[in-house]
């Protein structure tokens, strides 16, 4: 349902360039980012001697892989400046990534980082059909995350008009929609299906909104949920894709003419594709785990950054540069259940195949003795009589058997049983550790 499609006129340049002209970019620009992490970063200059290898060595974008991975635990173990590739007082902003655990990242930005990061969303907003003048409802959360000043600062880059009301407070941001009529909704996908269900509730359309797009991100999500969103908002749906440790939101988005998987935004970024266990590069339209090296950061560059997300690079269609398919998952997010490697979104997509259901789940796997079970709690709809729950459930049973190949329980809870959340979704409580 593509309701607006972005200008060929107001492209950037290099959205608009050849192959052969973006890869003499990247050459030069990734010459500079090991230069200039080798002199201010003692830490990545010792992985480099420990290999043996120096920045004249890169002579072709392909030499990239002879230098040393970065992790997420390097940066945990730096914290807090470690990383960092300048003085901290020319540091003019701080984030740190949304991890649950330990210590959490943190990210510095100068303020050449910060104009950047704003010009990126701008494109990204403006890649999913967004214009100067549009009205946008930023609904990710604002602070040390970078989702909701991301898209704020490329918002106002861009030209709009900014309604910054951040996640939470569900009935008030349908309020907000009704009376400030913006154009452009960001959030992440389940929480777009969370203000959905509250149309529902205020016996409102949300179909019948100003909404015209939306631009969602922050967590992996299925072909499913965008129709389950696309349909229930009225909207186009498109995929923004960041990670606070490569700069935030604002890496990777899909174009509106497509919907076809984010465009890596290759003059900032240069992807690779590797095995995620043996760490062997793969080519292009392989599957694996994706590996981001910045091409134009100061305070903070990153090289050979291991994701953990894992997808595919494609050639590019909308523009030039090239894609990534929608993210599977996560490596570390995988489950293992009896030997049966699951991801949340390959559930996700059974469960809004399933007739009856909201588009609402959550999986605990729990350990009893030596076996491993994965039980998986939906929701039925209003209109599902109470009789039919175990029909409902036997269905999704099979389905989820036939399709993903492991045994599951499943819980069918009534409307709004299953736990909410303004941000990023808790989809998998693994209890087997406790």
């Amino acid at each position: 349902m593509v309701t607006r499609r972005a200008a060929a006129g107001s492209l950037d340049p290099i959205e608009k360039a050849s192959v052969d002209e973006l890869r003499s970019l990247q050459l030069d620009r990734l010459r500079w980012t090991l230069k200039h992490t080798w002199e201010n970063v003692a830490a990545f200059r010792s992985k480099c001697e420990a290999l043996g290898v120096v920045p004249a060595d890169l002579g072709a974008l392909e030499d990239l892989a002879r230098f040393p991975f970065t992790v997420k635990d390097e940066l945990r173990a730096a914290y807090p400046f470690g990383l960092f590739a300048v003085p901290v007082e020319q540091i003019v902003r701080i984030h740190a990534s949304s991890g649950t655990t330990g210590r959490p990242p943190v990210v510095g930005y100068t303020r050449k980082d910060v104009d950047t990061w704003a010009e990126l969303v701008a494109r990204s907003i403006r890649a999913s059909g967004g214009e100067p003048g549009d009205r946008i409802h930023i609904a990710y959360g604002y602070g040390l995350f970078t989702g909701g000043l991301g898209a704020h600062y490329g918002a106002e880059r861009l030209g709009a008009m900014v309604i910054p009301m951040s996640g939470g407070q569900t009935p008030k941001q349908v309020q907000l929609i009704q009376d400030l009529e913006p154009d452009i909704l960001m959030c992440t996908p389940s929480y777009a299906l969370n203000i959905a269900d509250e149309f529902a509730r205020q016996g409102l359309d949300a179909a019948a909104s100003s909404l015209k797009v939306g631009i969602f991100g922050a967590e992996p999500w299925s072909e499913s949920m965008r129709r389950e969103i696309e349909s229930s908002l009225g909207i186009d749906a498109v995929d923004i894709y960041g990670l606070s440790e490569a700069i935030g939101p604002g890496v990777a988005n899909e174009c509106i003419e497509t919907k076809d998987g984010p465009t890596i935004w290759e003059d900032h970024f240069y992807p690779e594709i590797v095995d995620p266990v043996s760490g062997e590069l793969l080519p292009d339209g392989e599957f694996g785990e994706l590996v981001l090296t910045s091409l134009t950061k100061e305070a903070m560059p990153i090289v050979r950054y291991r994701t953990r997300d894992l997808t595919r690079l494609l050639p590019g269609t909308a523009r030039s540069m090239r894609r990534m398919a929608r993210i599977a998952g996560r490596s570390d997010d995988m489950l293992i259940v009896r030997g049966v490697n699951v991801f949340p979104t390959q559930i996700e997509e059974r469960v809004l195949k399933q007739p009856g259901l909201a588009p609402h789940y959550q999986l605990r796997v729990t350990r009893e003795g030596r076996l491993d079970t994965l039980t998986v709690r939906v929701e039925r709809t209003v209109s599902v009589a109470g009789g039919d729950v175990d029909r409902i459930a036997e269905s999704l049973r099979h389905d989820i058997k036939a399709y993903v190949g492991v045994v599951t329980r499943i819980e069918v809870l009534e409307p709004g049983g299953v736990p909410r959340s303004a941000g990023k979704a808790v989809r998998v409580i693994d209890e087997r550790c406790k």
